[in-house]
Protein backbone atom coordinates (compact mmCIF):
# COMPACT_ATOMS: atom_id res chain seq x y z
CA UNK A 1 0.00 0.00 0.00
CA UNK A 2 1.03 4.10 -0.29
CA UNK A 3 2.03 5.93 2.43
CA UNK A 4 1.66 9.80 2.67
CA UNK A 5 4.08 10.07 6.17
CA UNK A 6 5.81 13.53 7.10
CA UNK A 7 9.10 13.16 8.46
CA UNK A 8 8.19 13.60 12.07
CA UNK A 9 6.15 11.05 12.01
CA UNK A 10 8.63 8.42 10.09
CA UNK A 11 9.56 7.20 13.47
CA UNK A 12 5.90 5.66 14.32
CA UNK A 13 6.86 2.87 11.95
CA UNK A 14 10.66 2.26 12.90
CA UNK A 15 10.58 -1.03 10.54
CA UNK A 16 9.34 0.85 7.16
CA UNK A 17 12.04 3.90 8.29
CA UNK A 18 14.68 1.86 8.88
CA UNK A 19 14.45 -0.52 5.40
CA UNK A 20 13.59 3.07 3.22
CA UNK A 21 17.10 4.45 4.71
CA UNK A 22 19.08 1.25 3.88
CA UNK A 23 17.46 1.17 0.26
CA UNK A 24 18.69 4.18 -0.34
CA UNK A 25 22.14 3.41 0.60
CA UNK A 26 22.19 0.02 -1.18
CA UNK A 27 21.09 2.69 -4.35
CA UNK A 28 22.32 5.43 -4.30
CA UNK A 29 26.17 4.57 -2.33
CA UNK A 30 26.73 0.96 -3.31
CA UNK A 31 25.28 0.94 -6.69
CA UNK A 32 25.38 4.41 -8.30
CA UNK A 33 28.32 5.25 -6.36
CA UNK A 34 27.26 9.19 -5.24
CA UNK A 35 29.22 11.11 -2.64
CA UNK A 36 26.60 10.17 -0.07
CA UNK A 37 26.40 10.04 3.87
CA UNK A 38 26.17 6.38 5.30
CA UNK A 39 25.67 6.04 8.87
CA UNK A 40 26.78 2.94 11.45
CA UNK A 41 23.21 1.44 11.15
CA UNK A 42 23.68 1.43 6.78
CA UNK A 43 21.19 3.81 6.53
CA UNK A 44 21.49 7.04 4.20
CA UNK A 45 20.17 10.72 5.38
CA UNK A 46 20.92 13.70 4.11
CA UNK A 47 20.48 17.77 5.22
CA UNK A 48 17.02 17.46 3.56
CA UNK A 49 15.36 14.70 5.65
CA UNK A 50 15.78 16.61 8.34
CA UNK A 51 13.72 19.64 7.07
CA UNK A 52 10.42 17.32 7.77
CA UNK A 53 9.90 16.30 3.85
CA UNK A 54 6.43 14.62 2.80
CA UNK A 55 7.68 10.68 2.44
CA UNK A 56 5.69 8.88 0.03
CA UNK A 57 5.93 5.40 0.56
CA UNK A 58 5.32 1.87 -0.41
CA UNK A 59 4.73 -0.46 2.26
CA UNK A 60 5.43 -4.20 1.53
CA UNK A 61 2.92 -6.24 3.39
CA UNK A 62 5.56 -7.46 5.86
CA UNK A 63 6.25 -3.66 7.01
CA UNK A 64 9.23 -3.21 4.90
CA UNK A 65 9.71 -0.28 2.12
CA UNK A 66 9.40 -1.68 -1.77
CA UNK A 67 9.85 2.37 -2.89
CA UNK A 68 9.83 5.64 -2.03
CA UNK A 69 10.30 9.79 -2.78
CA UNK A 70 10.60 12.96 -1.11
CA UNK A 71 8.69 15.81 -1.21
CA UNK A 72 9.53 19.46 -0.58
CA UNK A 73 7.97 22.89 -1.77
CA UNK A 74 10.35 24.63 -3.94
CA UNK A 75 9.35 28.00 -1.43
CA UNK A 76 11.76 25.89 0.97
CA UNK A 77 14.81 25.47 0.33
CA UNK A 78 15.75 22.38 -2.34
CA UNK A 79 18.51 20.14 -3.66
CA UNK A 80 17.89 21.77 -7.49
CA UNK A 81 18.35 25.47 -6.06
CA UNK A 82 20.98 24.40 -3.97
CA UNK A 83 23.22 22.47 -5.81
CA UNK A 84 21.84 22.25 -9.62
CA UNK A 85 21.36 25.89 -9.99
CA UNK A 86 24.03 25.53 -12.81
CA UNK A 87 21.35 23.28 -15.03
CA UNK A 88 19.16 26.04 -15.01
CA UNK A 89 21.48 28.75 -16.22
CA UNK A 90 21.44 29.78 -12.43
CA UNK A 91 17.79 30.80 -12.54
CA UNK A 92 15.92 29.38 -8.97
CA UNK A 93 12.65 27.56 -9.35
CA UNK A 94 10.56 28.61 -6.31
CA UNK A 95 7.06 28.64 -6.00
CA UNK A 96 4.39 27.07 -3.11
CA UNK A 97 2.59 25.43 -6.21
CA UNK A 98 5.96 23.54 -7.17
CA UNK A 99 7.19 20.55 -5.09
CA UNK A 100 10.35 19.34 -5.79
CA UNK A 101 10.80 15.00 -5.38
CA UNK A 102 14.14 13.80 -4.77
CA UNK A 103 15.18 10.22 -3.73
CA UNK A 104 13.24 8.07 -5.64
CA UNK A 105 14.07 4.90 -4.61
CA UNK A 106 12.69 1.42 -5.39
CA UNK A 107 13.09 -1.67 -2.70
CA UNK A 108 15.81 -4.51 -3.68
CA UNK A 109 12.66 -6.54 -4.74
CA UNK A 110 10.09 -3.86 -6.19
CA UNK A 111 8.23 -4.42 -9.55
CA UNK A 112 7.60 -2.09 -12.04
CA UNK A 113 3.83 -1.82 -9.99
CA UNK A 114 6.02 -0.24 -7.61
CA UNK A 115 7.98 2.32 -9.70
CA UNK A 116 4.55 3.28 -11.55
CA UNK A 117 2.78 3.56 -7.67
CA UNK A 118 5.32 5.79 -7.05
CA UNK A 119 4.16 8.42 -9.95
CA UNK A 120 0.39 7.98 -8.91
CA UNK A 121 1.28 8.78 -5.91
CA UNK A 122 2.94 12.26 -7.05
CA UNK A 123 0.00 12.92 -9.24
CA UNK A 124 -2.58 12.15 -6.03
CA UNK A 125 -0.34 14.93 -4.23
CA UNK A 126 -0.59 17.55 -7.12
CA UNK A 127 -4.32 17.36 -7.15
CA UNK A 128 -5.11 17.33 -3.60
CA UNK A 129 -2.80 20.80 -2.83
CA UNK A 130 -3.53 22.38 -6.62
CA UNK A 131 0.06 21.80 -7.65
CA UNK A 132 1.34 22.67 -10.72
CA UNK A 133 4.42 21.05 -11.45
CA UNK A 134 7.02 18.43 -10.02
CA UNK A 135 10.54 19.35 -9.99
CA UNK A 136 13.59 16.86 -9.83
CA UNK A 137 16.96 15.99 -10.80
CA UNK A 138 17.36 12.50 -12.63
CA UNK A 139 20.20 10.75 -14.23
CA UNK A 140 19.78 8.10 -17.52
CA UNK A 141 18.43 4.85 -15.80
CA UNK A 142 15.54 6.70 -14.82
CA UNK A 143 14.31 7.93 -18.47
CA UNK A 144 13.67 4.37 -19.13
CA UNK A 145 11.47 4.15 -16.05
CA UNK A 146 9.58 7.44 -17.04
CA UNK A 147 8.65 6.02 -20.27
CA UNK A 148 7.31 2.51 -19.16
CA UNK A 149 5.50 4.79 -16.86
CA UNK A 150 3.97 7.16 -19.05
CA UNK A 151 5.31 10.00 -17.00
CA UNK A 152 7.96 11.61 -18.53
CA UNK A 153 8.97 15.25 -17.98
CA UNK A 154 9.81 18.38 -19.56
CA UNK A 155 13.51 18.89 -19.58
CA UNK A 156 14.62 22.56 -18.48
CA UNK A 157 18.53 21.55 -18.55
CA UNK A 158 21.36 18.59 -18.65
CA UNK A 159 25.12 18.17 -18.03
CA UNK A 160 27.14 15.64 -18.60
CA UNK A 161 27.18 12.53 -21.02
CA UNK A 162 26.39 8.84 -20.81
CA UNK A 163 25.70 7.37 -17.43
CA UNK A 164 26.68 10.53 -15.78
CA UNK A 165 24.55 12.42 -17.65
CA UNK A 166 22.36 14.67 -14.98
CA UNK A 167 19.18 16.43 -15.77
CA UNK A 168 16.11 18.79 -14.29
CA UNK A 169 12.74 18.30 -15.17
CA UNK A 170 9.17 19.01 -14.30
CA UNK A 171 6.20 17.26 -14.69
CA UNK A 172 2.85 19.11 -15.29
CA UNK A 173 -0.47 17.36 -13.84
CA UNK A 174 -2.74 16.42 -16.66
CA UNK A 175 -5.50 14.08 -16.03
CA UNK A 176 -4.94 11.93 -18.48
CA UNK A 177 -1.66 10.58 -17.12
CA UNK A 178 -3.61 9.89 -13.87
CA UNK A 179 -5.70 7.12 -16.00
CA UNK A 180 -2.86 5.36 -17.39
CA UNK A 181 -0.29 5.34 -14.11
CA UNK A 182 -3.53 3.92 -12.52
CA UNK A 183 -3.62 1.01 -14.85
CA UNK A 184 0.19 0.55 -14.93
CA UNK A 185 0.32 0.33 -10.75
CA UNK A 186 -2.47 -1.94 -11.23
CA UNK A 187 -4.51 0.26 -8.35
CA UNK A 188 -8.02 1.39 -8.75
CA UNK A 189 -8.65 5.00 -8.34
CA UNK A 190 -11.24 4.42 -5.34
CA UNK A 191 -8.38 2.41 -3.49
CA UNK A 192 -5.54 4.96 -4.25
CA UNK A 193 -7.72 7.70 -2.44
CA UNK A 194 -8.40 5.15 0.12
CA UNK A 195 -4.99 5.11 0.67
CA UNK A 196 -4.40 8.92 0.73
CA UNK A 197 -7.56 9.68 2.80
CA UNK A 198 -6.09 6.93 5.55
CA UNK A 199 -2.87 9.05 5.69
CA UNK A 200 -4.34 12.35 5.64
CA UNK A 201 -7.38 12.14 7.85
CA UNK A 202 -9.04 13.49 4.70
CA UNK A 203 -10.02 13.45 1.03
CA UNK A 204 -8.22 15.02 -1.71
CA UNK A 205 -12.08 16.56 -2.44
CA UNK A 206 -11.82 18.14 0.85
CA UNK A 207 -7.99 19.18 0.72
CA UNK A 208 -8.68 20.29 -2.63
CA UNK A 209 -11.78 22.66 -1.52
CA UNK A 210 -9.34 24.17 0.90
CA UNK A 211 -6.52 25.10 -1.27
Amino acid sequence: MLRYIYGTDLARLPILKHSMHKDRAVQFADRLKWAVTVDAQGEEHDEYDAMNPLYVIWENPDGTHGGSMRFLPTSERTMVNDHFANLLNGERIESPFIWECTRFVLGQQATPRVAAAMMLAGGELMRAFSLTHLLGVFDPRMVRIYSMIGASPEVLGSAGTGRDKISVGLWPFRPEDRTRVLRRAQVTSEQSEAWFDLSFGKSIQAMQKVA
